[in-house]
């Protein structure tokens, strides 16, 4: 060995003497004779093969002259300078030999406050060799802490991205190597990694976790406060390398970290939000080390779950499906730490950011489920900031916090959560009223089924409360209320029947109140959904089993209705919806309808009912008639209700009322829900009324009165006297110069009608004058300009040539002359003495 020795000093001695030109060399201050030096020695050193101990001697010879030459002025021999240092400490066998010179130097040249080396491509080459440093000094490193640290927080603040990242791995190498010493002086990199942690370049933030990770690990872990809410931050970071790299961080800290009893609390959200990324990848590594996490803590706490070991390792009877149930370990941490994390949640629900509320509400779903039983010490402020929560304006947030209270209600005793939760519904704040019924509908989601049932009325009784399902119009707030229905139908069917008026009145409610075409569909199908949990087969058949019901809950409130109650909005969808059904009550039904309609109540409300009944009226066979029920109580409904109505008022208001009355009274009369000798017991009230209503500002009154004369005609004018006939036709008369030629089509139709209705008991001698001025004035409107009204008089005389032809034919040949065209005169004629040659003229008396 001592030859060997020998020959290596000899070697050594070579080398050194043929270097000793190119050392004096490097003094020059020609920068080209400079460079040459500094490549020549590489070529006589490093790029030989030589042995270590060659290299070790080389090196102590050569260190110093090539540490000057780093603050060379020019960059290529500061470059060759530092390849150089590099390559003879990764290739000499003890390389701490070097660090009395080289960790002052590097400390003086990369550690002061103002960085003197202002190349970044030399800056990264210098980390570099202080990461080979550390990887190949170890331990040895220990003295030079401070240095070390210096050097650490100029270069994890470094413009340059890639200095950045070899600074991390600098960090982390040097933590590990020296964890006894490093401990005193890691917070001082605290600082500088938070400065670098939000860096653009995702490889960069990777990095810096990394780094933080090591720091705070092998530091005296007080500095996790500081470094908690950036790794928060990381966790919505667009890159799945970054949130992986904060999982794992994260991970081990729980494992490992020394007082990380003391940071469960604040940790634990950070790692189960990985349980809840997008990347299956991290929700691997997470589910793993959260796993881990917990089978260690068991372990370290077994003797204090000896009692759990046993009952607590079998789900519950209750378990929501398709979820696999934590372990005991991971249970019993976020149980016990609950009361700390409930408040955080909280706080980050209530976030500017959005992604945050989302990522937040995510996780509330995950320690509820891990929380079990154990949320319900907390039940109170979890409703808090699940009411706040489900009124938040990300979509996501409203979802993930229903999940959530779907968990909670599987857990929780429905005796529990529904003394708080019902309050609330009852007493809802304004802001956002809907948020209690979210809420509710997501417990009642989640609770069982058997557990649900003895609490089913109570639940539907507060549901159907005037002040819960009345009160609100907003579409959000009568979704939540139609969800609420559902989701008891949905959880437990049958067990609805007991509750199932209270449930309709809901549902009539919601349609009723519903501007959403599409919303008001969806409470018809529950209608439907409904009908089948009561094994009923159609709605009709439904409302049959509650109608008495609900007309006495309608009638209950009549006496305060207005055009903005709900009631009668409720009523319409009642009648319509039932069909045929209503009309088996339908002496109940005019009861309410006698009240509400009264002419001292609201006039908009009366003028919505009437239009409604008007629909209803065209089609009594199918609705209010079926039964033939209606008819009894028509007579009444016409004369106590209706007639009062048609009373004149002044007002557009009142006008608007008057003819949604007339048109009531027009269904009445076309849809056959009044017989013959009950409207000729009326006539005296209702033909002068009708009468009256000819000369209305409305176009569409004076169109149905006139529709309205043409119905009691139709009916009963072959019944009339004389004095009630001739009391009707001069009014039609007016109508033939109306404006609206609607009108005056209508008139001419109802004095045709007129003089078809002239029978027997009409004394065509005594009321010839009458008949000589209708013939007179329908003549004047033989000759009217629309050529329509023309043939439609001529119609209306035809049918007046049968009742004194010799009078009318005497009229027409004496307005002949005086017409603008002959036409119609002579067609007429024609038809008069067709009539006379076959008899058909009636006997005067």
């Amino acid at each position: 060995m001592a030859a060997a020795t020998s020959k290596d000093e000899h070697v050594s001695a070579e080398v050194l003497r043929g270097l000793a030109r190119h050392l004096n060399c490097l003094g020059e201050d020609n920068k080209s004779t400079r460079k040459r030096a500094l490549e020549s020695i590489k070529r006589e050193t490093v790029d030989k093969k030589l042995s270590g101990v060659v290299f070790q001697e080389l090196f102590s010879a050569l260190l110093k002259p090539l540490l000057k030459c780093l603050s060379d002025p020019v960059e290529r021999c500061r470059e060759i300078a530092i390849l150089l240092i590099s390559d003879f400490i990764r290739c000499v066998p003890e390389p701490q030999e070097s660090l009395p010179y080289l960790m002052p130097c590097l400390a003086q040249r990369f550690g002061e406050k103002e960085t003197l080396e202002p190349a970044e491509e030399l800056r990264l080459s210098a980390v570099e060799m202080l990461t080979l440093t550390v990887d190949v000094c170890g331990k040895q490193l220990a003295p030079y802490l401070n240095e070390m640290i210096d050097i650490l927080q100029r270069t994890l603040v470094d413009p340059f991205p890639d200095v950045k990242r070899e600074s991390c791995r600098c960090t982390v190498n040097f933590a590990k190597c020296v964890p006894e010493h490093f401990h005193m002086q890691a917070e001082s990199l605290v600082k500088p990694l938070m400065q670098t942690i939000a860096h653009q370049h995702s490889k960069v933030r990777v990095s810096v976790i990394e780094a933080t990770g090591a720091v705070v690990q092998h530091g005296t872990g007080k500095n996790v406060d500081d470094v908690l809410s950036h790794l928060a931050q990381r966790l919505f970071d667009d890159s799945p390398q970054v949130r992986k790299a904060v999982t794992l961080v994260v991970g081990n800290w729980l494992l490992k970290l020394m007082d990380r009893y003391s940071y469960f609390h604040k940790l634990i959200p950070l790692l189960l939000s990985g349980l809840t990324d997008e990347i299956p990848e991290i929700r691997l590594l997470a589910a793993d080390l959260w796993q881990r996490v917990g089978a260690q803590w068991e372990k370290e706490n077994e003797d204090d779950l000896k009692d759990k070991m046993d009952f607590l390792l079998t789900p519950p009877h209750f378990y929501p499906l398709g979820v696999e149930r934590p372990g005991l370990g991971c249970r019993e941490l976020v149980a016990r730490n609950l009361h700390r994390l409930v408040p955080a949640i909280g706080h980050d629900l209530s976030d500017w950011l959005g992604t945050t509320r989302v990522r937040t509400s995510r996780l509330l779903s995950v320690l509820l489920l891990h929380a079990e039983e154990h949320s319900t010490q907390h039940l109170q402020s979890l409703l808090v900031l699940l009411y706040r929560a489900c009124a938040d304006s990300e979509r996501d947030v409203v979802h993930n916090c229903l999940a959530a209270a779907k968990v909670l209600g599987a857990f929780v005793p429905p005796e529990v959560f529904l003394k708080l939760l019902l309050d609330h519904v009852d007493a809802p704040p304004s802001s956002h009223p809907w948020s209690a019924l979210m809420v509710l509908c997501g417990m009642l989601g989640g609770c069982p089924k058997t557990l649900l049932g003895p609490h089913l009325r109570r639940i539907a009784d507060t549901l159907a409360q005037p002040d819960v399902c009345q009160e609100y119009q907003q579409i959000a707030y009568l979704e939540q209320l139609l969800a609420c229905v559902d989701t008891l139908l949905h959880q437990c069917g049958s067990d609805c029947r007991p509750i199932s008026l209270q449930l309709l009145q809901v549902l009539v409610t919601v349609q009723s109140l519903s501007a959403e075409p599409g919303l008001s569909q969806k409470a018809l199908e529950s209608v439907q959904r409904l009908c089948e949990v009561q094994g009923l087969g159609s709605v009709p058949a439904l409302y049959r089993q509650h109608m008495g019901q609900l007309l006495d809950w309608l009638s209950a409130s009549v006496n305060t209705w207005s055009a903005y109650s709900p009631h009668r909005l409720q009523m319409h969808i009642v009648l319509v919806q039932s069909g045929p059904v209503m009309g088996e009550f339908v002496s109940q039904l005019m009861m309410l309808l006698h009240t509400c309609l009264q002419p001292d109540r609201d006039q908009e409300m009366r003028m919505n009912v009437f239009t409604m009944l008007a629909k209803l009226l065209l089609d009594g066979g199918n609705t209010l008639d079926s039964q033939g029920r209606f008819r009894a109580q028509s007579e009444k409904f016409l004369c106590d209700v209706l007639l009062p109505n048609l009373v004149w008022r002044a007002g557009r208001t009142a006008g608007a009322l008057r003819t949604a009355a007339l048109s009531c009274l027009l269904a009445l009369l076309q849809g056959g829900g009044v017989t013959s000798q009950q409207l000729l017991r009326a006539e005296e009230q209702l033909v002068p009324q009708v009468l009256s209503y000819l000369d209305e500002d409305s176009p569409m009154g004076r169109l149905l009165a006139c529709r309205s004369l043409c119905a009691v005609l139709g009916l009963v004018g072959s019944s009339l006297g004389q004095e009630a006939l001739n009391k009707i036709y001069p009014e039609l008369l007016k109508r033939l110069d109306d404006s609206s030629e609607d009108v005056r089509g209508e008139a001419l139709c109802a004095l045709g009608l007129w003089l078809s209705s002239l029978g027997a008991e009409y004394d065509t001698r005594l009321c010839a004058s009458h008949l000589q001025f209708l013939f007179q004035q329908l003549l004047l409107h033989l000759d009217d300009p629309d050529g329509a009204v023309q043939d439609q008089v001529l119609e209306v005389l035809k049918t007046g040539s049968s009742v004194l032809p010799a009078l009318l034919k005497k009229e027409v040949e004496a307005a002949r002359d005086n017409h603008r065209t002959c036409h119609h005169c002579d067609r007429l004629l024609q038809h008069i003495d067709a009539i006379q040659a076959h008899g058909g003229s009636r006997s005067p008396h």
